[in-house]
């Protein structure tokens, strides 16, 4: 079996200098029709929904369009018995390392089944959430984060309203299952972006830290994964990170040899996975697998 890619990050630890953190948001019971999740942010500023696997729950599981599988922590398969399916190689943020895998049936959220899932299992404590939704499970749908309320919605495109509404749509690639928009600029520099949900903040790549590091001296830092590795980083200040008419100024990103990177044939280029605490900066970000884009509200302009 080839390697599992999965790049989400609890955390970024020891930290040598001050990161602003945006305060978790308060999930909002959903109020419409359709694939509504209420959802919660954990102490890392992602969001986590309810999921049962089978009859049992309710779950708590992050949702990351960055996860290329569905993970399931030991202790939920220990709990719930479910059916070993071998080992298997498991690409994080911080390295690769060999995990068990397990058969799940059914997972069920909100009102749709994702069925005949094989899972990599992983520490509870390393994932800080009972599993995580990935990629696989989410194909040929939208996920639609609305910050305004606190919903996650995971539906198709039309059930979710299309694309009203939305004032930057940007086209990606696709490259084994994730999305990557190719029009992104870091200080000027023409950058790819993967949207990485299950991570808190944004990583780039060597490539992207060479081009910035002209200008100015990173600080050292390290990143934990969630598969319990750590990593060697740096940390720079973006000065300014652009996506179409959206300008996000001051932005703190981590910079590290990371094997998705690679995986995702994005190491020679400059390249960045985009955390929540800049999805933040938008009102609403839907990530469309089906159709390969990637739409973002911009935040209601203050008055001056």
């Amino acid at each position: 079996m080839p390697p599992l890619m999965l790049t989400s990050i609890p955390a970024i630890l020891a930290v040598a200098a001050t990161i602003p953190q945006t305060a978790a948001q308060e999930a909002n019971a959903p109020s419409g029709q359709g694939d509504v999740v209420t959802v919660d942010a954990d102490g890392h500023s992602r969001y986590t929904v309810a999921v049962r696997i089978g009859e049992s729950g309710p779950l708590r599981f992050l949702i990351d369009t960055g996860a290329e599988r569905t993970v399931v922590s030991r202790s939920v398969a220990d709990r719930l018995n479910l059916v070993p399916a071998g080992r298997a190689t498991l690409v994080g943020i911080a390295g690769s390392i060999g995990v068990d895998l397990v058969e799940i049936d059914e997972v069920v959220l909100g009102r749709r089944s994702f069925y005949g899932l094989t899972a990599p299992v992983l520490e509870r404590y390393d994932i800080g959430a009972d599993g995580i939704i990935g990629i696989d499970g989410l194909q040929d749908q939208r996920v639609l984060l609305d910050f305004g309320k606190g919903t996650m919605e995971v539906n198709d495109a039309r059930s979710l309203g299309g694309d009203r509404g939305y004032e930057i749509i940007v086209r990606a690639r696709r490259r084994s299952g994730q999305l990557i928009m190719t029009n992104a600029l870091v200080d000027g520099i023409k950058t790819a972006v993967v949207i990485d949900t299950g991570a808190q903040f944004s990583i780039g790549n060597r490539a992207l830290q060479r081009a910035l590091a002209k200008r100015r001296q990173p600080e050292r830092t390290s990143l934990s994964s969630v598969t319990g590795q750590s990593i060697p980083a740096d940390l720079l200040m973006a000065r300014e990170v652009e996506i179409g008419d959206l300008h996000m100024a001051n932005t703190w990103l981590a910079f590290a040899d990371a094997p998705p990177f690679k995986s995702l044939d994005l190491d020679k280029q400059p390249a960045l996975l985009m955390g929540m605490n800049e999805l933040r900066a938008f009102s609403r970000v839907a990530i469309d697998f089906d159709t390969r884009k990637v739409m973002f509200d911009l935040p209601a302009r203050q008055p001056g």
